[in-house]
């Protein structure tokens, strides 16, 4: 099973309507897709489901239907992790829910993380809880790709949610805050890759099988790039190549001169302003819209090449992740 983190401590960059829209076109293609929710803001989760669903999953007390649900008996000592409930989208497309109440557990998961390297069994089980929820949820739902969409921040519950992915797609602005985030991402994500291939050997067999901890840097996605007469303009044309340079220095820790056509970005996604209120009123990806849903005229034209881009960036991740669609 592949799991791909789409992960940048940068906000506001377009994150989860990537994981939303990818998981889609996934779909789409064929493949039988697990969405993860590991954002405490719950953001995909508000993206995929309608407000009277969303009561449901988040009533007054316990939210047993949520990733928080699955979760809860280890954090509260009450016992170990629990099957996920799959909100089923589509036939093929399952996600599991998000909750707030997840931040409560990000000081528990904080403490644990050192105690890994000592071998301290509790600590191995949080550290993986959500991996193994998700295992489990991707065998249950007969998964072929894992989708993880996560908070912008550095905090605890991502490490374990990395910690869960063998892939990391990054997405990025064209913008000195998305510099900056690479900057801060790129170290961090080798120093927590380090942390757990030390810690790894020390965990007890008995505990069972363990995620690698891999985060294997897929490359990155440029959002809402802006172009005019059909092409970038010149501030974007700067900050694609302090990107470039940026990810190749605090990613992949590697010095580049000036690069030209950068392997490591993966595509350029515009930003589909027109048509991101109506996907969103709909429930639906913005590459699914038709007139019947308000996208006539030069909105179904974006519909079209939000589907040509869509589909051109699964494939390209696919292939660079090693999975054939």
């Amino acid at each position: 099973m592949i799991s791909i983190a789409f992960f940048n401590n940068k906000g506001g960059v377009g994150k989860t309507s990537l994981v939303y829209h990818c998981a889609w076109m996934f779909a789409e293609l064929g493949q039988r897709v697990l969405a993860v929710d590991l954002d405490p803001q719950s953001n995909l989760s508000i993206m995929a489901l309608d407000e009277e669903r969303l009561e449901a999953l988040w009533p007054d007390g316990g939210h047993p239907e949520t990733m928080s649900g699955a979760v809860g008996p280890l954090f509260e000592g009450t016992g170990d992790i629990q099957p996920a409930h799959i909100e089923l989208l589509t036939p093929s497309l399952g996600l599991l829910v998000g909750d707030l109440a997840l931040s409560r557990i990000e000081d528990d998961l904080s403490t644990e993380w050192p105690r890994c390297l000592e071998g301290n069994p509790r600590a191995f089980r949080v550290t993986t809880a959500f991996w193994r929820v998700v295992q489990r949820a991707a065998e249950d739902h007969g998964a072929d790709l894992v989708l993880i969409d996560v908070g912008p921040n550095l905090g605890a519950i991502n490490r374990a949610a990395l910690v869960a992915s063998s892939h990391v797609v990054v997405p990025v602005a064209p913008d000195l805050f998305s510099l900056q985030g690479l900057r801060n991402l790129g170290p961090v994500l080798r120093r927590w890759r380090e942390t757990w291939s030390r810690a790894l050997p020390s965990a007890v067999r008995a505990l069972g099988p363990m995620p690698q901890g891999e985060m294997k840097p897929v490359g990155y996605v440029l959002m809402q790039h802006a172009e005019r007469l059909g092409r970038p303009t010149k501030a974007y044309a700067k900050w694609q190549g302090k990107l470039s340079a940026g990810y190749y220095q605090s990613v992949l820790d590697q010095v580049t001169g000036d690069v030209v056509a950068d392997p490591n970005q993966i595509q350029m996604i515009k930003h589909y302003r027109s048509l991101m209120p109506m996907a969103m009123e709909r429930r639906k990806p913005m590459f699914q819209l038709t007139s019947a849903d308000g996208a006539i005229g030069a909105h179904q034209a974006n519909v079209q090449q939000c589907r040509v881009d869509f589909e051109r960036l699964c494939r390209e991740i696919a292939k660079r992740v090693g999975y054939g669609i």
